[in-house]
C-alpha cells in the first residue's frame, strides 16, 4: 500500500526543505564510497599496524582486498545490565564472519552511561552530551579506513542515537545495529513505582525501597519499561537498521545468539564487494526518518527522541522539525500500552505480537513508507513478521499474526487506544516544548495554575519534604537546559508530584530540562526552548504567575501581558555548582556551544 496522503505530504515537505543539505551529504557519501576502503593501496606500515594480530590467512586476504572486513563498534561494559551481554558478541561476530568468508575486528569502544545510575546525581549533567561524544568516539574507531562494513553494539539512552550519528557520518559504509534485548520480567513496574511513592512519603524505609528496585532491575538486558532504551530498539527496527524481529529477544538465549550471527553475516553481504551494496547514508532517507517518528507516536515512545531523531536526521542532511513531529502525532494512533503508558512491560509487548504486529498494522493503513531500503533488503513489509528459533538453530520468520495476543497491550489500527500519538508539541508565549500525553489521563491534559519557581530538582524535593507544596500549581524548574547544566533528566520529580496529584491537587511541570521516556502520569511540558540560560521567557516567569499548559490546543502560556517586557528573573543565577565535579568541567566547551532542544541539543549540528 502507498503511504497515506498526509504522511506523504509531510515527507515531501521534509525532502524539499532538506534538499541542499541532503544533496551535499549524498555527494560526500558517494565520493567516500568510490574512494575506499582499498586496503591494498594503504602504505605497508599502515596496513601492518591494522592487521598485526590477524592470522596469516587473514592478512593475505585483507592485503589483497579479497574478503570484506567488518568493523565492530561496541558499547560493552559489565557494570550496566543492558551492555553486559555484549562481552561475548565480538567472538560470535568473528565466528560468523569466518563462516561467511570475511574478517571481523573490534574497531573501537564507546562510553555507555546509565541514566538510572546517575539519576538526580551530578553525573547526569554529562548524559545528554555523551550522545555526541559517543558519535565522536565511534568516528575515531572507524577513521582507520580498514573496514568495508560496520556493526554497532548499543542499546541504551544516548548510546544508540550517538552510534546512529556515527553510522550516518560514515554513511559510505553499510551499518547493522545489533541489540542485546530486554532483561526478563521482574517486579512489575507499577509495583516499583508504588514503593517509590511510599518511600517519598516516609512510609517505607531504604531497605524496602532497595529490595523493590533490585527485584525490578535484576539481570542482564535493558530495563523492561518503555523508556528511551527500548524506544531506541523500536526505532532501529522500524527504520531498518535491525534485522526483522531482533529488538526484543532476551539476552542469553539461543535465538539472541542466532540473531547476532545472522546480523554479522548480513553486514558482510551488503558491502561494496557483493551485489547488495547498502551504504547507510543512502539507505536512510526522509522516508526512513518519518517511519521512525510514526513508530514513536504509535508506541508512546520516549520524549528524548524529539531531540535525538532531529540530531540523527541532521547527520544524514535531513532537516526534521518539531512541527513535522507534531503533525505526524495528529495522524498516527496509539497502538501500544507499555509502562508507563500501561501496566505491561516490553516482554509482554513482544509476546502480544511485538514489532512485527505493530508494523503490519501501520502498513495496513499506509502510515508507514513500505518503499524503503533496510539492512534486510527492499521494503518494510519484510519486517511484518513473527520470529522464532528454527529447527536448525537459525532464525525462522513467518508472517505476523493478524490478531493481537493481548489487546490490552497491543491494539489494532481499527481499534486504537487513542486516535492520536503519544507525544504532543506545544507553542506559545513561553516558546516551544514537548509533552508526553499517552500516560496522562485526559482530564489532566489542560492544567492552569499558579507558578512555583525552582532552579533545580533538589529545591523542589526539599519543598515537598517541608510540606510547602500545597494547592494547585505548575512547578517551573528552569536553568536546566543544555547551556545551563547539560540538560539533565529530572525524573525524580515524577514521584513527588505524582503523590500530590494522587492527593487531588492539580499539578504540572514546566521545564527547560528533560523528564525522559519514563515520564508518567504527571503533565510535563519539557525541553522548553529558548532555555532560561539563553534568556528565554521561562526565565521571566514570577512566583504566582498563572501558567497554562494545554495539550489539547497544543499551547504553553503564562497569562500575563508583560512577559516579553520583563527583565529576566532572577537577573543572574549562580551556576558554578554545575561546572565542576564528576567530570562536568570536561564538558564546559559543550555547554558553551550546545544547540537548542528543537535542533537536537547537539554540539555537532546547530
Amino acid at each position: 500500500m502507498s503511504a497515506d496522503s498526509r504522511v506523504a505530504a509531510i515527507t515531501a515537505r521534509i525532502v524539499e526543505r532538506s534538499k541542499p543539505q541532503r544533496e551535499a551529504y549524498l555527494a560526500r557519501v558517494r565520493s567516500a564510497s568510490a574512494n575506499g576502503p582499498h586496503r591494498s593501496v594503504l602504505g605497508c606500515g599502515n596496513l601492518a599496524h591494522g592487521f598485526a594480530v590477524c592470522s596469516p590467512a587473514e592478512k593475505t586476504a585483507l592485503a589483497g582486498d579479497r574478503v570484506p572486513n567488518l568493523g565492530i563498534i561496541t558499547s560493552y561494559n559489565d557494570m550496566l545490565s543492558a551492555h553486559q551481554p555484549f562481552e561475548t558478541y565480538p567472538a560470535l561476530i568473528r565466528e560468523a564472519a569466518r563462516e561467511a568468508g570475511g574478517v571481523a575486528q573490534v574497531a573501537g569502544g564507546v562510553p555507555a552511561m546509565c541514566d538510572g545510575v546517575t539519576q538526580g546525581q551530578p553525573g547526569m549533567e554529562l548524559s545528554l552530551f555523551s550522545r555526541d561524544l559517543i558519535a565522536m568516539a565511534a568516528g575515531v574507531g572507524l577513521s582507520h579506513n580498514m573496514f568495508d562494513s560496520a556493526v554497532y553494539l548499543g542499546v541504551c539512552d544516548k548510546i544508540v542515537p550517538g552510534l546512529v550519528i556515527a553510522a550516518l557520518t560514515f554513511g559510505h559504509l553499510p551499518a547493522v545495529f545489533i541489540p542485546a534485548g530486554p532483561m526478563t520480567s521482574g517486579l512489575p513496574n507499577d509495583e516499583k513505582a508504588r514503593v517509590r511513592q511510599l518511600f517519598a512519603e516516609g512510609k517505607v524505609g531504604r531497605d524496602e525501597l532497595l529490595e523493590a528496585e533490585s527485584k525490578s532491575y535484576h539481570g542482564p538486558g535493558t530495563c523492561t519499561f518503555y523508556g528511551t532504551a527500548n524506544s531506541n530498539q523500536m526505532l532501529m527496527e522500524i527504520m531498518g537498521f535491525h534485522l526483522p524481529g531482533a529488538s526484543f529477544i532476551n539476552p542469553g538465549t539461543p535465538l539472541r545468539d542466532a540473531l547476532t550471527k545472522e546480523a554479522a553475516k548480513r553486514a558482510l553481504a551488503i558491502t561494496a564487494m557483493g551485489n547488495e551494496f547498502t551504504p547507510a547514508g543512502e539507505m536512510i532517507d526522509e522516508r526512513s526518518i518519518v517511519n521512525g517518528v510514526v513508530g514513536l507516536h504509535a508506541t508512546g515512545g520516549s520524549t528524548n527522541h524529539t531531540m535525538h531523531l532531529v540530531a540523527m536526521a541532521r547527520a544524514a542532511g535531513i532537516l526534521l522539525t518539531w512541527q513535522d513531529i507534531s503533525e505526524l502525532s495528529d495522524i498516527v494512533p496509539l497502538l501500544a500500552r507499555v509502562y508507563p503508558n500501561g501496566l505491561a512491560d516490553v516482554n509482554h509487548f513482544h509476546a502480544a505480537g511485538g514489532m512485527g504486529f505493530l508494523i503490519s498494522q501501520l502498513l495496513k493503513n499506509g502510515l508507514l513508507h513500505d518503499d524503503v531500503r533496510t539492512v534486510f533488503g527492499q521494503g518494510l513489509n519484510a519486517y511484518a513478521i513473527d520470529i522464532k528459533l528454527g529447527a536448525n538453530g537459525g532464525v525462522h520468520r513467518e508472517p505476523a499474526p493478524q490478531q493481537s495476543a493481548d489487546p490490552k497491550v497491543l491494539a489494532t489500527i481499527d481499534q486504537p487506544f487513542q486516535h492520536t500519538g503519544g507525544l504532543k508539541m506545544l507553542a506559545g508565549n513561553l516558546g516551544k516544548a514537548v509533552i508526553k500525553i499517552s500516560a496522562v489521563k485526559p482530564e489532566r491534559h489542560v492544567i492552569e495554575a499558579p507558578a512555583k519557581i525552582f532552579h533545580d530538582q533538589a529545591e523542589l524535593n526539599a519543598a515537598f519534604k517541608a510540606g510547602k507544596l500545597e494547592g494547585d500549581f505548575v512547578a517551573v524548574v528552569r536553568f536546566q537546559g543544555p547551556k545551563a547544566n547539560g540538560m539533565p533528566e529530572l525524573h525524580k520529580l515524577t514521584t513527588v508530584l505524582g503523590i500530590l496529584q494522587d492527593r487531588g491537587q492539580k499539578v504540572a511541570i514546566l521545564t527547560d530540562g528533560r523528564m525522559s521516556g519514563a515520564s508518567g502520569k504527571v503533565p510535563a511540558a519539557i525541553h522548553v526552548t529558548p532555555e532560561a540560560k539563553d534568556g528565554g521567557p521561562i526565565a521571566r516567569i514570577q512566583e504566582g504567575d498563572i501558567v497554562r499548559i494545554d495539550a489539547v490546543a497544543g499551547t504553553i502560556e503564562v497569562l500575563v501581558e508583560d512577559i516579553a517586557l520583563r527583565t529576566r528573573v532572577p537577573a543572574h543565577i549562580d551556576l558554578s555548582d554545575n561546572e565542576f565535579g564528576m567530570g562536568r568541567e570536561l564538558f564546559a566547551p559543550f555547554r558553551r556551544i550546545a544547540g537548542t532542544a528543537d535542533h537536537g541539543a547537539s554540539v555537532l549540528f546547530q
